[in-house]
């Protein structure tokens, strides 16, 4: 409303477009900046732009930008991706004491399904220092952009939900609750027996995880752990066949 309130001002007396919409963004960007999390912030700096383009207040911009913006939306999110969770990025301490739970050999393979821009391959690489982690993205330029970081695992682009799991000790995965079940079909139905499925924050449903953990830095995003063994069928919502069936 604020914002609103400036644009109406400035558009009173007669600003140019841009130094109005300058104006009436400001109020958002000093909301944004005392606003805890980093995609809260996105959303109130985004409040204001969208709801001037919904009211058609911006029209006066050239038609390309719009091309564009809605370019760039699809060379992040590409359609055949959004059904799957947005780019929500693992922070850097959110694995961490996980990895010495999993009794893992030295040198075991780990995937990061869904690798964005490449937060949760960095992660990965610090709670299991002696792994080989690697990722899969569907979005080609959030695959270039995490080659950007230094020290960084290697991912390539691919969809994560064809990509075979047979070959790892670990698929970790930062999704939605609408696709744990999907996940967890898919591990048991090509991981082997004693291999892991780690979900940050997600539970599979009706499914009671082999360990927990929380980040050692206080978040309150938990870490799942799922073992895979031959007696869990890959529907986690009945029956005796999986004793940890809650």
């Amino acid at each position: 409303m604020v914002g609103w309130g400036v644009l109406l001002w400035a558009q009173a007396w007669a600003a140019p477009g841009w130094l109005a919409l300058t104006w009436a963004w400001l109020p958002s960007a000093v909301l944004a900046a005392a606003t805890a999390g980093p995609w809260r912030r996105v959303i109130v700096l985004a409040g204001l732009p969208l709801a001037l383009a919904l009211s058609g207040g911006m029209s006066g911009l050239p038609d390309g930008l719009w091309l564009a913006a809605a370019l760039g939306v699809l060379a992040v999110y590409p359609l055949s991706a959004w059904r799957d969770a947005p780019l929500f990025p693992t922070s850097r301490l959110a694995l961490m004491g996980i990895g010495s739970r999993l009794g893992l050999p030295l040198g075991a393979r780990i995937l990061d399904a869904g690798s964005g821009l490449g937060h949760g391959l960095r992660a990965l690489r610090a709670a299991f220092p002696g792994a080989r982690v690697e990722g899969v993205e569907r979005s080609v330029l959030l695959v270039c952009l995490s080659r950007l970081w230094p020290a960084t695992p290697p991912a390539r682009c691919g969809d994560m939900w064809r990509h075979d799991w047979s070959a790892f000790d670990v698929v970790y995965l930062f999704q939605r609750p609408e696709t744990m079940s999907r996940a967890w079909a898919k591990a048991c139905a090509e991981m082997r027996e004693g291999a892991w499925l780690l979900s940050l924050e997600f539970e599979v449903p009706g499914l009671r995880p082999d360990g927990l953990a929380t980040a050692p830095s206080g978040g309150s995003r938990p870490v799942l752990a799922y073992r895979i063994a031959r007696r869990a069928g890959p529907h986690p919502t009945g029956g005796p066949s999986d004793p940890r069936v809650a």
